[in-house]
């Protein structure tokens, strides 16, 4: 995600997140053989939405990136963060 590519303008309005204000976005790609799960989770959400697209953006708040589950956990319980999926477990708020 190093480079910045345009985002058709007829598509900045159905991908807002990712978009920047200069109409670029960062492109990830992510294939079937390389991540089925995080592929299935972004199939799901396109036959959901009709939009293949989902914001990936780094794991922290206020402090260095998350690594460990255990960080995870701890800026979970810190945060207002609906939700945290860590392999096959989910953790939500009631």
């Amino acid at each position: 995600m190093t480079l910045a590519y345009s985002v058709r303008p007829e598509k900045r309005d159905k991908i807002p997140a990712p978009t920047h204000v200069d109409g670029t976005g960062r492109l990830q790609t992510v294939t079937r053989e390389a991540n089925p799960r995080y592929h299935a989770l972004i199939s799901a959400f396109r036959d959901l939405t009709g939009v293949p697209v989902v914001l990936n953006t780094s794991f922290n708040d206020n402090e260095p990136i998350v690594c460990r589950p255990e960080e995870a956990v701890d800026c979970f319980l810190r945060t207002q963060m609906d939700a945290l999926v860590i392999g096959d477990f989910l953790i939500s708020r009631r």
